[in-house]
């Protein structure tokens, strides 16, 4: 018969093992869902900067063009791109030529 030698020291290590497993678990959770939180805002702000620069122009007729500059500030900054735009057309400020 096979006898099974447990040892102290065998359950320490396994011991050690399991609770680094878990704390690389906890770790990752935690950066992931920092880093999703980071994104899932980033998309909203985007959204939110298209739809009000839309809703302005359609709304207030300010005749923002759609152009690189603005799409990318809007993309980049979201709604304080866009507020920093309508600022700079009613200063009279050029903002490129229109894409569509």
């Amino acid at each position: 018969m096979l006898a099974l030698a447990i040892t102290a020291s065998s359950i320490v290590a396994e011991l050690l093992i399991v609770v680094a497993i878990a704390l690389i678990l906890f770790l990752t959770f935690k950066i992931g869902k920092l880093f999703l939180r980071i994104i899932f805002g980033f998309i909203a702000n985007t959204i939110l900067g298209f739809v009000s620069l839309l809703l302005l122009n359609a709304a207030l007729g300010l005749g923002i063009p759609y152009s690189m500059p603005v799409i990318i500030s809007t993309i980049i900054f979201g709604l304080p791109g866009v507020g920093t735009i309508v600022i700079l057309k009613l200063s009279g400020i050029a903002l490129g030529a229109s894409l569509l």
